[in-house]
């Protein structure tokens, strides 16, 4: 399994949705991003430094927070998060790198995080949809209702704070390890040289990161000794990293800002790719469609093999309502990446929406790779459960709507949707055995099931009960 479907499967039974609509929401919640391309671009960066501290990088899951804050925290699960404003404030991969690595020096040294980290970690998080679809179903409140995830794993990450000898201790092991993976530390001293004038600053007006990892001059001076004398300290970012970290910060402008603020932030006199890709997104997002779809194509006849622009194709035909057009090139992403569930629920989608009859069968076998990738994601389930509505196999369907309610964590209607499902199945079948799964892992026995078997055949007239 490569380490893209390992990842998604466990960012999946993290959020306990994979795939969910970005709206208005209670500023107390927090949201999560899903992209592959940068997710990609992180796991890429990270794992030889992750590999050098000793970690196992598939077991490291690292989550983009949509907020325009400063922060970032790493706690129980080896679970790491990122804030879409921190990365934008990065000046360049070193820097990330650099903030990466003192949060996976946190959970090297299982740091435990205090002042009311217990209480926040039952606050569920507002889930979000991968970037590539955020405008897509902003309008679509309906479903995203369904799509809610009720993760128990993060709260409000105001609440978390470590303390000031933990916050040393994980400088030291960062800069250690990117020392042992051959890479500078200087962006981590750089980054922290950066804000070091938040010490000064009330606690009210600090940014989060700086409430929760407490910054003083006395830690950077510690920290600077160990940087500036390593060997690798003069070890620079690559032309390849500095082009990732450049469309990192397009794309996430791209989607999360108004489109003329895109527009005027990568006006056209910039030929870069990352620019052309943030006015394709900027142009998409305002409705331009045609001219999109044109920007789109002439980054495609440069790079054809790029999943992504594909991706970012399919979208934008989908939204216009040309799903029948949208599949080619969705099916055209999932040849290039195969093992990426995102793309699979994306060509699944366009396939349902067709509305041709013989695309229904090709869905379900997309689907079934998607959630096989990402066992956890709603969305796929979702969908799953309308394709096998349209076959007629009304078992299949009610299946997948356990598996929904399973992933969403409500235990009771996915208890009552595998029952459902049991009874229509064929005993015995792969389907027949999974929903008995369900219904067994909620703490009912096989005595209770034949209870329930006998009660129901009472109520049924003309049947005679089974004895005993």
């Amino acid at each position: 399994m490569s380490w893209l479907s390992r990842t998604a499967t466990r960012i999946a039974a993290v959020l306990g949705a994979a795939a969910i609509v970005a709206f208005p929401h209670a500023a107390s919640a927090q949201s999560l991003i899903r992209d592959t391309e940068i997710e990609g671009i992180i796991h890429d960066w990270s794992e030889p430094v992750f590999v050098a501290m000793g970690l196992e990088p598939d077991e490291i899951t690292v989550l983009l927070v949509n907020d325009q804050e400063l922060n970032a925290f790493a706690t129980r699960g080896r679970i790491m998060g990122l804030n879409t404003g921190l990365i934008m404030r990065t000046r360049n991969p070193n820097e990330l790198l650099g903030v990466i690595a003192h949060e996976a020096g946190h959970i090297k040294n299982r740091h435990t995080l205090r002042d009311g980290a217990e209480q926040a970690g039952m606050q569920p998080f507002l889930m979000t949809m991968a970037l590539g679809a955020l405008a897509a179903l902003a309008g679509a409140p309906d479903a995203a209702a369904v799509l809610i995830g009720n993760s128990q794993y993060f709260g409000t990450l105001s609440a978390l704070r470590y303390v000031q000898g933990q916050e040393g201790e994980a400088d030291i092991t960062a800069a250690r390890a990117l020392e042992r993976a051959g890479l500078s530390g200087r962006g981590l001293l750089a980054f922290f040289e950066n804000f070091r004038s938040q010490e000064v600053f009330s606690e009210a007006r600090r940014f989060p990161y700086f409430r929760s990892h407490p910054l003083s001059s006395q830690r950077i001076e510690q920290l600077r000794p160990i940087v500036m004398e390593g060997e690798h300290y003069d070890v620079g970012d690559t032309p390849v990293q500095l082009a990732e970290h450049a469309l990192v910060i397009a794309k996430i402008h791209a989607f999360m800002e108004p489109p003329t603020q895109t527009l005027r932030r990568y006006p056209a006199s910039d030929a870069s790719y990352p620019a052309r890709y943030a006015r394709a997104i900027a142009r998409y997002r305002a409705g331009e469609t045609e001219v999109a779809l044109a920007a789109v194509d002439e980054l495609l006849a440069e790079q054809p093999e790029n999943p992504f622009l594909w991706e970012l194709r399919g979208q934008i035909l989908f939204e216009e309502g040309r799903a029948a057009e949208a599949v080619d090139a969705h099916r055209k992403s999932v040849e290039l990446l195969p093992d990426a569930p995102l793309l699979h629920v994306n060509l699944a989608h366009a396939l349902l929406e067709s509305g041709r009859t013989e695309a229904v069968e090709d869905a379900v076998v997309n689907l079934k790779r998607a959630v096989t990738l990402e066992p956890e994601n709603t969305l796929a389930w979702r969908l799953l459960g309308q394709a096998y509505a349209r076959q007629g196999k009304e078992g299949e369907a009610r299946l997948a709507s356990a598996e929904l309610h399973a992933a969403l964590g409500q235990e009771q209607q996915a208890v009552q949707f595998a029952l459902r499902a049991r009874d229509m199945l064929e005993p015995g079948s792969i389907e027949w055995r999974r929903a008995m799964d369900i219904i067994l892992a909620s703490g009912a026995t096989t005595e209770d099931l034949r209870r329930l078997d006998e009660e129901n055949a009472r109520r049924r007239p003309g049947v005679i009960p089974p004895t005993t």
